[in-house]
């Protein structure tokens, strides 16, 4: 194996755990949002934000299952 491919997969390497650090910071973020949607849902509702912030509330609870922000060693490793 020359120097230049070693240097190719490298760069490679560090191309993909960019771009999956960036989608898994995308996804806490849209987190993020519906979290402050749902807090000024259930602000404005009042009594009610049972009811009528339920699909924010279920939405956010899936989102906090799947949109954890891993590190690149965890890339590596799988």
């Amino acid at each position: 194996m020359s120097t230049h491919d070693v240097v190719e997969a490298y760069k490679e390497t560090l191309a993909s755990r960019e771009k999956h650090i960036k989608e898994t910071w995308i996804g806490a973020m849209e987190a993020r949002i519906v979290r402050e949607e749902l807090i000024k849902c259930q602000r404005a509702e009042g009594v009610n934000h049972y009811a009528e912030c339920k699909n924010l509330a279920e939405m956010y609870l899936r989102m906090m299952k799947t949109s954890k922000v891993t590190g690149y060693k965890q890339i590596d490793l799988s």
